[in-house]
């Protein structure tokens, strides 16, 4: 990303989708926006802040009447730094949404100075100028990207602090038991330490118990933010592509009775109660000589490694042997979550085998059933919980402080009467680090590049 850290600049790009639409907006931010916002309009004057301003674009570099070379009719507010999204001078100009004439109004701002932002630049500032913490950032890109209701009510939830405010809890915790221990490592002949043990142990159990209680939920709140794998495996005929077809709500796999019909993976998105899962149909597992079917079952087992759940499909009104017992070619994966389903629910010889969701994609039946269970596989769980933590940069460094306090209980308490306040500061600061670099006080560059170039362009 060139340049990305620099704010002595201004930057200008599209901050709507790319295509035509009612309207578009184009963003202008830096110490420059103002000048430049008013320059490519016929205004002679400066905008009043915060005010929306009906005026034309005209690209003439001196003249200011509109003419020949009017763009467009437009709209342009101007927010003043440091009150501005990004803390610095931000002007945004709505204008039509074509293509063309969003063009030419940046094209415009690039002859008066400005660059094309980079990827996220935007919300990159506002994080360099304190508008916004680390998560919040992250926050910002995941409520552009949410997909599901769920998906936009957890990025909402971290965008508005909630996780930043049980970081800090945590972190004001751990500051202040530094402060102390550390006064005890300064002031060492006093005879007298400024904590007890005992005190000490008591808040490190406390710490553990709120990193807990957020940890809890981070399984079912990745789940939201990034949803899940399942593929529907089992022997050809077992009602593999039907059920696919029943989950998705669309006739988009092909059912016959030809043993053999699917031959490639066939997948679709699903909002399930609020989680996006990608539902992967596969070929039907057996041995053939078919050359294009062999590999359609290699694909399957392919897929059924990489899925995050597996649905393994038997018929249920087959004998038990042609159905679950056919599909015991899938190679294990460890820690692999599976469920078992029984198919053609419906049907007068039906007999569901042990430990199997009976379930008919004729009839419906059993469906709800099937999709709670996927839920509870995934580890779902109940959604109407908000999860306090989605994303797993935070859960791995979440994780890593949870340890280090850990290690400095242990280290308490094998001390027996005897604190070596070094050792257990050194485990501390190691705690308070990652918590840090969660919030983005201490965060590296590049881990800073790669969390804002998976924005768009405009954000």
């Amino acid at each position: 990303m060139v340049a990305v850290f620099s704010t002595s600049d201004t930057i200008v790009a599209i901050a709507t989708p790319p295509g035509r639409g009612a309207l578009g907006v184009i963003r202008v931010s830096g110490p420059d926006a103002l000048e430049v916002a008013r320059q490519l309009t016929v205004r002679r004057r400066p905008f009043e802040p915060r005010r929306a301003t009906l005026t034309t674009i005209d690209l003439r570099p001196r003249e200011r009447d509109a003419g020949e070379t009017a763009v467009d009719r437009v709209i342009v507010t101007v927010f003043p730094g440091p009150l501005s999204y990004t803390g610095e001078h931000v002007a945004e100009i709505s204008a039509h949404g074509s293509p063309v004439v969003l063009r030419s109004i940046v094209e415009g701002a690039l002859r008066l100075g400005a660059r094309l932002a980079e990827p996220g630049e935007f919300t990159l500032r506002a994080f360099l100028n304190q508008r916004l913490d680390l998560p919040q950032a992250e926050a910002v890109a995941d409520l552009v990207d949410a997909v599901t209701p769920v998906q936009a009510r957890a990025a909402f939830d971290q965008l508005q602090g909630t996780l930043t405010r049980s970081i800090a809890r945590i972190d004001s915790e751990l500051f202040d038991l530094i402060a102390r221990l550390e006064a005890s490592v300064d002031f060492p002949d006093e005879g007298y330490h400024f904590i007890e043990r005992s005190e000490i142990v008591t808040r490190f159990d406390a710490a553990l118990r709120d990193i807990d209680a957020i940890l809890t939920t981070a399984a079912r709140g990745r789940l939201i933010r990034e949803g899940g794998v399942v593929a529907i495996v089992g022997p050809p005929n077992v009602g593999k592509s039907s059920l696919f077809n029943a989950l998705v709500g669309a006739n988009r796999a092909i059912v016959t009775a030809v043993a053999g019909t699917t031959r490639d993976l066939v997948s679709e998105e699903v909002d399930l109660d609020g989680v996006l899962l990608t539902v992967v149909d596969t070929a039907g597992l057996r041995e053939t000589s078919d050359l294009v079917e062999a590999e359609g079952v290699s694909r399957s087992r392919g897929a059924a490694r990489v899925a995050d759940l597996v649905l393994e499909v038997c018929d249920g009104s087959q004998a038990v042997d042609a159905g679950l017992a056919g599909s015991s070619s899938i190679e294990p994966s460890p820690g692999k979550r599976t469920l078992r389903v029984a198919s053609k629910a419906d049907l007068p010889t039906f007999v569901a085998p042990e430990g199997a969701i009976a379930v008919s994609a004729t009839t419906g039946q059993g469906l709800d059933q099937l999709r709670r269970h996927m839920l509870e596989a995934l580890g779902g769980g109940e959604l109407a919980e908000r999860p306090a933590m989605t994303n797993i940069r935070h859960i791995d460094l979440l994780e890593r402080a949870q340890s280090a306090i850990a290690r400095a209980r242990e280290a308490v308490l094998q001390a027996e009467g005897t604190l070596s306040e070094e050792f257990v500061l050194a485990d501390l600061q190691d705690a308070r680090s990652a918590l840090e670099e969660i919030t983005g006080r201490r965060v590296p560059d590049d881990v800073l590049r790669h969390i804002f170039e998976r924005f768009c362009i405009g954000k």
